[in-house]
């Protein structure tokens, strides 16, 4: 087991580069400059001006020595200043926003599993019967509906029609006057609609792979063995067969990872969360170059590091990986 998590973490570190080479030359070759924002509203601004602001960014070098510039900050954990206007460190502004996220994303994915694998179970127990059609009928509907017209739906019926949800933010204006379950239930309540909205795409996609995966497994002859024995039908279920069933869900959850990271700049930025998604977005009509590859960076390490849980996971459920 050692030696097979070795070898992924070795893996991890050409591709993690990778990442960051073609994300620094597509940020590059997109139109524009951040010194464009600056400047391009400014009529006073003369052209001495703007290259006294490239030269100040280091916009003027080469792309390649530029990123070998960022690269030889990352490597002292330094992501440079923000070209924004308080010009702070793109680091201190990641650690206010990445616990937002993570923490938002961890209960999507938990939400995700703790509803996909049970609904995509009870389906496959019963195959087309009016159970499993309406819970394929609500899934897909889940799945095909666009995340921000869900949101903007989920906002006008609990927040503002039945006035149940707050519909922006993390906590209320007073939230510093309420007691202790006053305060819980404002934190709650200010998530709920976000983690919702994060989960329904990938609670669809789950639960369709976990009645896929169980229908072929309650298939296979060890399954009829055990049911021959005079087992009860629940330890044949989810005793035998949602162990091996629940295998290919390991790596698709770890593949997810990557979509609740992006598809928190569309919650986010509707919900009005503080989070890395904003933050990114933000960043992004700036042209704030440092900041963007700060996110980026983050991103791709803690896909990858999804990615190796996954891996680790599978391989501690299916011994043949690790002699693989």
């Amino acid at each position: 087991m050692l030696t097979y998590l070795l070898k992924r973490i070795f893996e991890m570190i050409p591709t993690f580069f990778g990442i960051t080479i073609i994300s620094f030359a597509v940020l590059h070759l997109a139109p524009g400059k951040p010194t464009d924002v600056l400047t391009e509203m400014n009529p006073k601004i003369t052209p001495e001006a703007r290259m006294r602001l490239e030269k100040y960014y280091g916009l003027d070098k080469p792309v390649h020595i530029q990123y070998l510039m960022w690269l030889k900050r990352i490597l002292r954990l330094d992501f440079g200043e923000s070209f924004s206007t308080d010009h702070r460190p793109v680091w201190d502004k990641i650690k206010e926003r990445l616990p937002i996220t993570i923490w938002i994303n961890t209960l999507s994915m938990l939400l995700i599993f703790a509803v996909a694998v049970p609904v995509g179970v009870s389906s496959a127990v019963r195959p087309y019967s009016t159970y499993d059609k309406v819970t394929t009928v609500a899934v897909f509907l889940g799945f095909a509906a666009p995340a921000f017209w869900l949101a903007l739906l989920l906002m006008i019926l609990f927040g503002i029609t039945l006035d149940w949800l707050p519909i922006s933010g993390l906590k209320s204006m007073n939230y510093e006057s309420l007691s202790f379950w006053g305060r819980l239930w404002d934190r709650v309540s200010h998530l709920i609609l976000p983690v919702f909205t994060s989960a329904i795409g990938g609670l669809a996609g789950i639960s369709r792979y976990m009645r896929s995966n169980m229908l072929e497994v309650i298939r296979q002859d060890y399954i009829t063995t055990a049911r021959a024995k005079g087992l009860a039908n629940w330890k044949v279920i989810y005793r035998h067969a949602l162990k091996n069933a629940v295998l290919p869900i390991i790596t698709v959850l770890g593949l997810s990872l990557p979509a609740l990271i992006g598809g928190s700049v569309i919650f986010e930025n509707i919900f009005a969360i503080p989070g890395m998604g904003q933050f990114f977005y933000q960043a992004l009509m700036t042209r704030d170059y440092p900041s963007i590859m700060g996110v980026l960076t983050i991103g791709a390490f803690l896909t990858l590091i999804g990615n190796l849980m996954a891996d680790i996971g599978y391989a501690a459920a299916d011994p043949r990986i690790r002699v693989q």
